[in-house]
């Protein structure tokens, strides 16, 4: 069964990392409505939105789980439906907006391609420039790139050398973080531009795919976390 979470909504991690010790309250959203409460650990480097707001439940079962796509064993977190839901889609934004607006964030990153759905609407409330990270020859422009390791091969994404400028401080979107390649290589991308990436941030988290364990000390937020898949 799909299990969804939703954990501590700190933000002062923002400046300084959550000590590891430290317990949380964590709300599990059975799908479709039943709830449960336990407490468990939280890692010093990961936050997620807080347990008894009540948009979390509408955000987590407005997404939809599609079993063995795109290929046999995956469990694909469908995140079209929840687009099709105007408050679920408002409340996902509102709750990235609540967390960094006034944090002097100048870039918010979208990596290609949910992250370009996600990303312009926060940046647009929180007064940053928008920044699409493409995958390769898909800017007109020159590009700086950065590759990371897939399954099979390896894979590259790219922004345009202009798009940022060193001492922007930048904020990382994408909807999901699986095995986290993607993400480390896009916060590796804007630090060697002279960026400071100052958070990641997901809608949905897979924890047993381990992806924060690659992003090592930089912070990543998310809303819910999808288990069992």
């Amino acid at each position: 069964m799909l299990l969804f979470k939703s954990l501590n909504c700190s933000s002062s991690h923002l400046q300084s990392p959550v000590p590891s010790s430290r317990f949380f309250p964590s709300v599990i959203v059975r799908t479709p409505r039943t709830l449960s409460i336990r407490r468990i650990r939280t890692n010093g480097s990961i936050s997620m939105a807080c347990t008894d707001d009540s948009r979390l439940k509408r955000i987590a079962a407005s997404i939809r789980v599609i079993p063995d796509f795109p290929k046999p064993g995956v469990m694909f977190q469908d995140i079209t439906t929840l687009l099709l839901d105007p408050q679920a889609f408002k409340d996902t934004i509102d709750l990235f907006v609540e967390r960094y607006k006034g944090k002097g964030i100048t870039v918010v990153a979208g990596i290609e391609a949910r992250g370009f759905i996600f990303g312009p609407p926060i940046a647009l409330a929180i007064g940053a420039k928008f920044v699409p990270m493409r995958k390769p020859k898909k800017l007109p422009g020159e590009v700086i790139s950065e590759e990371y390791s897939l399954e099979y091969g390896t894979d590259k994404i790219e922004i345009h050398v202009d798009a940022v400028q060193s001492g922007d401080r930048a904020l990382v979107i994408d909807d999901l973080v699986a095995t986290g390649g993607t993400l480390s290589a896009a916060i590796r991308l804007l630090e060697r531009v002279g960026a400071e990436v100052v958070e990641s941030a997901c809608v949905i988290e897979l924890p047993e795919l381990k992806g924060r364990e690659k992003l090592g000390d930089s912070p990543l937020f998310v809303l819910i976390q999808a288990e069992g898949v």
